[in-house]
């Protein structure tokens, strides 16, 4: 299986991806594997990665409404 961009990724979860960005850096989700092309730090995004944003999705986040209320992060 080939890896996935942070865009794909995104788009399978169903989140924008400056909202995909952001738990990255704010540690919220792990970080998938790096891969160095040159210059370039490219994300190689799996399906367990993919899984893991899914699950931390579905008990923080409501499409239109932001965090769930009552959940510290």
């Amino acid at each position: 299986m080939s890896p996935f961009s942070t865009e794909q990724v995104a788009q399978r979860v169903g989140v924008n991806r400056v909202t995909l960005e952001r738990w990255l850096s704010s540690g919220k989700v792990e970080r998938p594997k790096t891969i160095h092309f040159g210059r370039a730090e490219l994300r190689y995004w799996t399906a367990k990665d993919i899984k893991q944003i899914e699950k931390y999705k579905a008990t923080h986040y409501r499409k239109g409404r932001g965090r769930k209320k009552g959940k510290k992060s």
